[in-house]
């Protein structure tokens, strides 16, 4: 009797470990490379949609130079005005709007605005947050505790109620275009210093009680190189779930701000919010493209920085990486197993007790 031909096969051959696997290991080790690969289901499809949506927002902020076919206060060409509330054609995509400028180039160029605001208020917000975090959660005492009071109390102000404050204490409400955009930037970097604070002195104060840092205080170590090359090293990996909030929120308060009418001025830069306010009377005339595509502008992108820090929020949790890595092993387990269904074939090719 011949014996199954499975008994005959060699061995399945382990996978090596991600450093071991060649040339393409240090591309899976990327950040945004891995959380993809780690994500599974619906946090994978969060994920990537995020990315994509954030992606197509940066490339047109960078790009809108090339990208607009005309500038954000352009009204007319050589060829004479572009005229007020035309629909969407061929010369002008989106339309125009009522005081008569492209909207498709003030979409583009908005995007370029908004993208400024997310960089100056994330930016100050990082600095600012980690640097009074990392003082209070290591040195603690009295400072401690008048900082967290601080910032327990800076979560009262609502943030578009603060931007409007400081839009009119920078430029009385007349924006430009830096302006407005340090008012949106610093309205949020305000608002959103303690989650940074409170984050990072929460990871200061578990990691100051470990057992390598307290080795290096025996070793003499000044503080300053302990704060900073072992404390604060550990203690901000979990601020990219908070930037991309943040991000977000910026976006929604700039849009804010120029809707209720303490934005940027349409002649120093384009912002999305300014557009849809005056938009909004041309709703119901049945003008519908000059409020469509700066609306859809602020959705998208701020729904794209929204899916990306909820899919890190998942990612961060354990019990997703267990359910992906157990069901990784299951597929390893069932690539390796001999199918019943081949060893009841097997079987029945033999002589059975009965015949015997």
């Amino acid at each position: 009797m011949t014996a199954p031909e499975t008994q005959g096969a060699p061995p399945p051959v382990p996978a090596a470990p991600e450093h071991l696997q060649g040339r393409g290991a240090w591309f899976k080790r990327l950040p945004v490379v891995h959380q993809v690969r780690q994500s599974v289901g619906l946090q994978r499809g969060m994920l990537v949609t995020g990315l994509v949506l954030c992606a197509v927002f940066v490339v047109t902020a960078v790009g809108a130079r090339w990208i607009a076919p005309y500038g954000w206060s352009q009204l007319r060409t050589p060829e004479g005005a572009f005229g007020a509330q035309h629909p969407p054609s061929a010369e002008h995509w989106f339309g125009t709007t009522v005081g008569g400028y492209d909207v498709l180039s003030r979409v583009v160029w908005g995007a370029q605005t908004a993208l400024l605001v997310v960089i100056v208020a994330v930016t100050a917000s990082i600095v600012v947050g980690v640097l009074l975090g990392l003082v209070s959660g290591y040195f603690g005492g009295w400072a401690d505790r008048v900082l967290v009071l601080v910032a327990d109390a800076v979560y009262a102000f609502p943030s578009l109620l603060l931007a409007i404050l400081l839009a009119i204490v920078i430029s009385g409400g007349q924006s430009s275009m830096w302006g407005g955009v340090l008012a949106a930037a610093l309205s949020i970097t305000v608002v959103f210093v303690p989650q940074y604070f409170r984050v990072v002195r929460a990871e200061v104060v578990r990691i100051k009680g470990e057992a390598f840092v307290d080795a290096a205080r025996v070793l003499g170590t000044p503080h300053r190189r302990i704060m900073t090359r072992h404390v604060l090293r550990n203690s901000v990996r979990t601020l990219p779930l908070i930037v991309t909030l943040n991000a977000s929120e910026g976006i929604l308060t700039l849009a804010g701000l120029g809707f209720l009418g303490f934005g940027i001025e349409p002649t120093a830069a384009a912002e999305w919010g300014y557009d849809l306010q005056r938009a909004v009377a041309d709703v119901t005339s049945g003008i519908w493209w000059t409020a469509l595509f700066p609306g859809l502008a602020i959705v998208l992108a701020a729904m794209g920085m929204t899916l990306v820090g909820e899919s890190l929020n998942d990612l961060a949790d354990p019990r997703l990486r267990v359910r992906s890595r157990s069901r990784k092993v299951a597929g390893a387990v069932a690539a390796t197993s001999v199918d019943a269904g081949s060893d009841a074939d097997a079987g029945t090719t033999g002589p059975s007790k009965e015949e015997s």
